[in-house]
């Protein structure tokens, strides 16, 4: 059917959905799939879906939105999408329209639930992009409405849908407009794996199988080329091959579900004895472990060394230095990761973690996986949710710093949303720099109240980007009702956070600016980019009137140190660790005016008391280099009389460090301001692990004892103020 052909109805509209039936079979013959556009009135779009929805026997379809809006079933609110990862679905009916509106990431993540052949239909309003819809709600800070603020992001989607040409577009009481679908290259690679449902899969699964030692592999792959289930197939040979135990780590368990899969499928003589674990009858096992559990095995030796195996799944959303720690562990590793979509940037993970592997392990090989599995080449879904969601953003040129302007320039919502290109560098930086950007992230960018985007551009290529968002300005009887636990507005996550676990009401009364993300070119790391943009922005923000400069990110010592070296001051540590990322939250911040650096002082006191407690108790494992940056935080005394003499007498006596324990936290603390040598450097660290953590140095006593000991040498004979001691 023809574009602009007016219907009559019902009969027309019958004839509609059966057209898209039979659109949907010649789709099926090519492997492909398509996006359905339905719009204007709602009630009315719910009705021809719903023809749709009967006008065949689908596979499994799928109706997402308000159950009290939905005339089918089954009915999925779209809050539980990523429920359906994993499944597959001949039709899926998505209801942007009413009350739930659109959710990015559930749009993500079903898309790659519709199977071949299949059809994904989005319902909007006909005048979609005009305003925000009721999905805004989930980011709009207090004391903002969902419905005062922007609507730039479903605008620019209502301008592609309108001009995508593989969509299929079907206006309410109007026309039904069918793309022409291109000829299949229906040629394949051939190969000879039964288990293995395409060429690149069963490549997969030979080097996996064949993984040789300190010969890292890493596979990276697009959503939808069977990743997960190769590492699953693989896991199943090498048990079936007397491989004793193979551990296995993603951020999620869910991660990982489609591997037990075809383990369970491939073993049947074998048994799951829980979500996390599966053994044959000889004993050998399949275990998964979260990425901090799996660390805090590694550091007590009860995990890795001669013949261990590990298998990291979506590698890109756990930090490197997370990576590298096991890369050291585990002779024989892999790492897979998606390239794009919402569960991570595998560009990103491959420039930060080839340094690591190109430096430890130079024989590491790359293998990517093209050919999709659950649909061909050419799919029209994939190529139309890439461009709506920007999940293949492009990475903008690198420019010399020699050749291009460094000064910083602010861009508006409004501005950044017209300049499309602009736009997809943009975000494409954001993406490489950071574990896992959603979809849900382009309309924060987009539409978020508050923020604020600041970027250095060269040859009108974006070199850096920094994001930020308004947070605080509370009244003060709110500002006491969330200090008491009592109230928690939407947003503000840095000023609510310390309001709540600190006590500090002014944290929120007074006005910060947060950063929310910031990133630069690969290529133009380490060049002071990201410098350039903070403290141009940290003035803008000091001219507004602004009281305070914050951050929050995982706790890592070269990040942490860069914040350092920009006069920002720890505030708060969480104390556990996030579960994806093996690390602990810290925020920073910065006071721009009288009013903040009396909160800074208070807050920085706050943290001060609390600091020596949590080492020894609920952060007795946080990573001593980290530990060492923040005890600068501490107030610095010099060390008395009685303390020198303490801990002269365990560097070169037989003092019992256990019983100095207190000097010992006191040279530690007051070696936190002094410029070490490396030897120092470590050696520091060291006594902090053990001071303050109550870490040992070695298994044995004994060897614990004689490593304190010269730990304390190295650290005193940096400073003339402590006079070497005669050997003997």
């Amino acid at each position: 059917m023809r574009a602009g052909c007016r219907v009559d109805k019902p009969n027309a509209v019958i004839k509609q959905a059966s057209a898209l039936v039979h659109h949907a079979t010649r789709l099926q013959r090519r492997r492909w799939r398509a996006l359905v556009w339905l719009y204007g009135s709602p009630d009315k779009a719910r009705q021809q879906a719903q023809l749709l929805w009967e006008e065949q026997t689908w596979q499994a379809p799928l109706w997402v939105g308000a159950e009290h809006e939905t005339p089918v079933a089954p009915c999925l609110p779209a809050s539980k999408a990523r429920t359906r990862l994993g499944a597959e679905h001949q039709l899926i009916v998505l209801d942007a329209s009413g009350s739930q509106g659109l959710d990015p990431d559930a749009l993500g993540a079903l898309a790659g639930t519709v199977s071949a052949g299949g059809l994904l239909v989005i319902i909007t309003p006909s005048n979609w992009g005009e305003q925000p819809d009721p999905d805004y709600a989930r980011f709009a800070d207090y004391p903002w409405r969902w419905d005062s603020l922007s609507a730039h992001y479903l605008k620019r989607l209502a301008f592609q849908l309108m001009g995508e040409s593989a969509i299929v577009r079907w206006e309410v009481d109007s026309s039904l407009t069918l793309p022409r679908l291109s000829i299949r290259d229906s040629r394949a690679a051939p190969f000879d794996d039964a288990d293995c449902l395409t060429a690149d899969q069963a490549r997969a699964v030979n080097a996996l199988v064949k993984l040789k030692r300190r010969r890292p592999l890493v596979i990276t792959a697009d959503r939808g080329r069977g990743k997960s289930a190769a590492l699953g197939i693989a896991c199943a040979r090498l048990l079936q091959k007397s491989v004793t135990q193979l551990v296995v780590t993603a951020p999620r368990l869910s991660s990982v579900e489609s591997l037990f899969a075809r383990v369970v499928a491939l073993c049947p003589e074998g048994q799951r004895l829980s979500s996390a674990r599966f053994e044959l009858p000889s004993g050998s096992s399949l275990c998964f472990l979260a990425p901090d559990a799996l660390n805090e095995q590694v550091d007590q030796a009860r995990l890795g060394g001669s013949g261990s195996y590990l298998l990291v799944d979506e590698a890109a959303a756990i930090p490197a230095a997370m990576l590298a720690h096991w890369l050291a562990a585990f002779p024989r590793i892999a790492f897979a990761t998606t390239v794009h979509g919402y569960e991570g940037s595998g560009r990103g993970f491959a420039l930060r973690f080839r340094e690591v592997l190109n430096r430890t392990a130079p024989q590491w090989r790359e293998l990517p996986l093209d050919a999709p599995v659950r649909w061909s080449v050419g799919d029209p879904l994939e190529a139309t949710i890439q461009a709506l969601l920007l999940l293949n953003a492009p990475l903008s040129e690198a420019h010399a710093s020699t050749h291009c302007q460094t000064a910083s320039m602010v861009l508006t919502q409004a501005q950044l949303a017209k300049q499309r290109e602009l736009l997809a560098k943009l975000f494409g930086l954001l993406v490489q720099s950071h574990y896992r950007t959603t979809p849900s992230d382009l309309r924060q960018l987009l539409d978020g109240p508050g923020t604020a985007i600041r970027t250095v551009i060269a040859a009108q290529e974006p070199q850096a980007v920094l994001v930020t968002r308004e947070e605080g300005g509370f009244n003060a009887a709110l500002a006491d009702q969330v200090a008491r636990g009592e109230r928690r507005p939407q947003g503000h996550l840095l000023a609510q956070s310390l309001a709540a676990h600190s006590g500090s009401r002014e944290a929120l009364t007074s006005r910060w600016r947060r950063v929310a993300r910031i990133a630069t070119h690969p290529e133009r790391r380490r060049e002071g980019l990201g410098r350039k943009l903070l403290e141009e922005d940290i003035a803008n923000a000091s001219q507004q009137g602004i009281a305070l400069y914050g951050a929050t990110f995982g706790a890592e010592a070269s990040l942490l140190r860069f914040w350092l070296a920009l006069g920002f001051a720890p505030v708060r540590l969480g104390i556990t660790r996030e579960a994806a990322t093996g690390e602990y939250a810290i925020m920073v911040a910065r006071a721009l005016t009288s009013e903040g650096q009396a909160v800074l002082a208070s807050l920085r006191d706050s943290f001060a008391a609390s600091l020596i407690t949590l080492l020894a108790f609920e952060l007795a494992t946080l990573p001593a280099p980290i530990v060492a940056l923040l005890l600068p935080s501490l107030p610095r005394l010099p060390l008395s009389a009685a303390e020198l003499q303490t801990v002269d007498d365990v560097a070169y006596a037989h003092r019992d460090p256990a019983l100095a324990r207190t000097a010992l936290q006191a040279l530690a603390k007051e070696a936190s301001h002094w410029s070490l040598e490396q030897e120092a450097h470590i050696a520091h660290q060291q006594l902090v692990a053990w001071a303050f953590q109550n870490q040992p140095l070695a298994k044995a006593h004994g060897e614990s004892v004689r490593l304190i000991r010269r730990a304390t040498q190295q650290i005193i004979e940096q400073r003339t103020l402590f006079p070497s001691s005669p050997e003997g």
